[in-house]
Order: C-alpha cells, then structure tokens, then sequence
C-alpha cells in the first residue's frame, strides 16, 4: 500500500452539478456543488446492465473532499469500497459521495430556513441526475444511503422521509437519542459563551476572524449553533438556542423543535416506512464520547418495537470511541450491496 495514492479496479468520476433549490440560500453558499461517483470494475463492458446505488453523505463540518483525505496506514474509503467490489465479496453498485456541507458546518440532511434545502437537494435533484447520468436501477429497493455522525443522522431520517426513494441505510454512529448526545453539551457551552456575554454571534463572528479551532471553545459551540441553525431556526433563518446562553435554562418549546427531529423519536410516526427498508445496519463505538451507542441501542429497539422484521436489522456494537472507525464502512457497504442487489 502507497502511502499517498493507489490505482482503482473502478473509476472514481468527479461532477459539479448546479442546484436550483440551493440558490439563494439563508448562507449564501455555493448552489454548484461537486459529487463523486464511483463505477464498479466491468461498467463500461456491460452496456445493457444496471447497478443499485450507495449513497454516502458525511459527518458534520464534512464535504466531498474529506474522502480523499489518507491517514497512516489506511486507505480511504473510495479505495476500500473499490476493494469490496474488486474482491467480489460484494455484488458491483454505483457509489454516491454527496456534498452537504454549509458555512456553519453541516445541514444534518434537512431542509432549514437556517441553511437551506439539502433534504429536497439530495432527493429531489441529486438522486434524478444520478438516475439521468448513470444506469441505476431506479427503485427504492435498489438504492441506499450510508453516513456516519451526522451522515449517519441523515442516513436514518431520509429514507424516513422518502422512502419511494431509499430502501435500505447504514447509521454509524448517527446522531440519536437527543437528550444524551445534545442536551450534554449545552452546560459546557454556557460556560464557553461567558467570555462572549451570552452572545452566540459575538463568538461566531470571533470565530471568522482568526485561524479556526484555535480556542477551546471553538468546535462545542460551532456544533450547536450548526444544530441550532437546522433544528429551530426561526422562519428569518436566525439561529434560536433551545437553553438560555445565560443562565443554561432549557427552552421546552425550542428543545422540543429538536427532540422532534431525533430519530428515536421520528420511528413511531414513519414505522411504515421504515417497515418498507430492505435492510438497515446500524453501529457503534462503546466508548463514543457522544453516547451514539446507546442511541444506536435506542433506534435499533425503536425499529422493532414499530414492527421492522429483526433479519433486515444488523445492529452490532465495537470497542471504539467515535473517531477512526472508517473501517467500519466498508463492512457496511458491502452488507447493503448484497440486499440491494437485483
């Protein structure tokens, strides 16, 4: 294995497509975005054949270029989803790296007055180019989408929301279970918003001015005003605090906008759906210091109790914290490609 590159049995193809539901958005970010798509070995000798299709979104502060990203002695996952296809231990599918990402960090998915529409962008004009652009097999029950963290997050609640359009995910690590992966946070953000007078701006505006993640308090208060800007904007796109920045009171009816977007929460009300997906794995690490583990426990229990059969359910918990587990994708993919196959 070279340390900087490595040839593909497929073809990683680089795109940038225009969006009309991202222009104009609340934060002015770019409405052309790039997406990655890779073909699996034999594309081109096939002219006739088609292919499910993996979507894969990332985790907060993500965008496509993070996938070419190389740590010692790993490769990254574009190569280790190549080897899945090249080994034949998984059926050959097209695989989707989609951007998301915005100025404050991430979308988690949805569509926002706070950042814009990524939820419509993704189903409603990413998923028909792809379709457009490569042979797919456009169906539900051939198309998955795969994340971790946030990606992960976005993993669950999308084929919630659309399930004519996915029939199968993978969460690692996806946000769940609000109240211990959220609520823990906001007392450590108090305190940081101190030096601030409780203005969250003053900090972001801080933030913009010098080289980032240079203070301690950088990344806990950029993750929840990230949040913040997608769970309870208001309809101006103001982010709106679900505590009080002085005094850490919660603010049920803000909070609430965010526990109606947890996943735990979301199951009871799409059990249809999510009784509809032709497979879905979750997993986590033990020791993931935003306890995703035990809100993997809680989705994974959740699916159940609205009535999804325990075989299209892999659930599996590992000894990890919530970084360096990208090894874990790859398993994953291969695990959904065999249950997406026609």
């Amino acid at each position: 294995m070279q340390p900087w590159s490595a040839d593909l049995a497929g073809r990683l193809e680089e795109h940038v497509v225009g969006s009309e539901l991202l222009r104009g958005n609340p934060l002015d970010d770019p409405h052309e975005r790039p997406v990655l798509v890779y073909v699996p070995p034999g594309y081109d000798d096939e002219p006739d054949r088609r292919y499910p299709s993996v979507y894969v979104i990332t985790g907060f502060t993500g965008h496509v270029g993070i996938w070419r990203n190389r740590m010692p002695y790993r490769r990254p996952f574009p190569e280790t989803a190549d080897a899945v296809f090249a080994s034949g231990e998984a059926p050959p599918a097209i695989v989707v790296f989609v951007d998301a990402w915005t100025a404050h960090g991430g979308s988690q998915f949805v569509d926002s007055p706070g950042t814009g529409r990524y939820h419509s962008y993704i189903c409603d004009e990413i998923v028909p180019w792809v379709d457009g652009h490569y042979r797919t097999l456009d169906a539900p029950g051939h198309r998955a989408i795969s994340g971790k963290s946030s990606g992960g997050y976005g993993a669950m609640i999308t084929p919630m929301l659309r399930p004519d359009l996915f029939g199968a995910l993978a969460t690692h690590a996806g946000d769940a279970l609000f109240e211990y992966c959220y609520l823990t946070e906001f007392p450590k953000c108090v305190r940081h918003l101190r030096k601030y007078d409780g203005d969250i701006g003053r900090w972001w505006d801080d933030f913009r001015s010098r080289t980032s993640f240079t203070k301690p308090e950088d990344m806990e208060l950029l993750n929840i005003l990230g949040m913040a800007l997608c769970y309870s904007a208001r309809e101006d796109g103001t982010a709106e605090l679900p505590f009080d920045p002085v005094t850490g009171v919660l603010r049920p009816e803000v909070w609430d906008r965010w526990l109606a977007w947890d996943p735990v929460r979301m199951v009871p009300e799409h059990a249809e759906a999510m009784r509809s997906q032709r497979a879905i794995w979750i997993d986590g690490g033990t020791r993931d210091e935003w306890y995703l583990d035990i809100g993997a426990q809680a989705f994974h229990r959740a699916l159940l109790d609205a009535g999804v059969a325990e075989d299209a359910i892999h659930f599996e918990l590992f000894d990890a914290g919530h970084g360096g587990i990208d090894y874990r994708y790859p398993l994953a993919l291969s695990w959904l490609c065999h249950r997406i196959a026609p």
